[in-house]
């Protein structure tokens, strides 16, 4: 059987970025992330925003290591990053005054991955 490998480009720069994050930073989140997206897609993550309300508090920091679809509603501000928003997700995560970021946004702004919260 032929073994399946990831063809993005995107994601395959992100999940070298990840995995060499959690080796200078000697964190283990990221690399629990980069295995998770090096997964096959049909096997890849996908979170509601209705997941996301009922799942976290007011101003938590939030991991997708898939997409995020904007069925639902969301009545707090949170920060959630993941490979891929939906545009409804994005709308509906920025009207509750959220942040929608890249992971290599949040890597840059929490290297140590603290307070980091995993979703899916």
């Amino acid at each position: 059987m032929k073994k399946v490998r990831t063809t993005n480009p995107e994601l395959i720069k992100l999940i070298r970025f990840l995995k060499k994050q959690s080796r200078e930073n000697k964190v283990k989140i990221w690399r629990d992330i980069a295995e998770r997206l090096a997964k096959p897609r049909r096997n890849r993550i996908t979170v509601n925003v209705s997941r996301l309300n009922r799942c976290t508090e007011k101003k938590e920091i939030v991991v997708v290591p898939g997409k995020v679809l904007g069925a639902g509603k969301i009545n707090h501000p949170i920060t959630v990053a993941a490979f891929t928003f939906s545009e409804k997700a994005k709308e509906k995560i920025k009207g509750a005054r959220g942040k929608c970021l890249s992971f290599f946004e949040l890597v840059k702004k929490n290297p140590k991955g603290s307070n980091v919260k995993i979703i899916g």
